[in-house]
């Protein structure tokens, strides 16, 4: 039977579109990752990429919302945020000025993940970050969900 069992555990949750909600993401991330060494790390990356969602696409509206979902083996936590689309642009690491109030969010993702990946389109996007252990695997991947 073992052959058959996977050493990958996925979670997903689906929040509504209230900044609210990006705590409660958070929270969750923290719970399902407990004493991962990323644990901090992938909180953080919800939060940045769950507040994107929600203010640059149409989760943020009424009844929008924005899907989590992480994946775990003993080489790589990914951290994927999915938004429910609307924005006619694609997520990119942007540079602000000294006295920009906006824009550092993704930057900071580039910065803790090993690698980010964006997938989809105008109808909602999944941004995905990976995180390696230090033992981690070159060519790791995880599907986004």
């Amino acid at each position: 039977m073992d052959e058959y069992m996977s050493r990958v555990r996925i979670w997903g949750l689906t929040c509504p579109g209230s900044l609210e909600e990006v705590g409660r993401a958070r929270r969750w991330t923290r719970e399902v990752l407990g004493d991962s060494p990323h644990a901090d790390d992938a909180a953080l990356i919800v939060t940045e990429l769950g507040a994107n969602a929600l203010l640059h696409t149409v989760s943020g509206d009424p009844a929008g919302s924005f899907h989590v979902s992480l994946a775990l083996s003993e080489h790589v936590v990914c951290v994927s945020v999915t938004d429910a689309g609307g924005a006619k642009t694609v997520p990119t690491v942007e540079h602000p000025d000294d006295g920009g109030t906006h824009g550092r969010g993704l930057g900071m993702v580039a910065a803790l993940a090993q690698h980010v990946e964006t997938l989809g389109g105008e109808d909602g996007r999944t941004v995905t970050a990976y995180l390696f252990s230090s033992t981690g695997v070159d060519g790791a991947t995880c599907l986004p969900l």
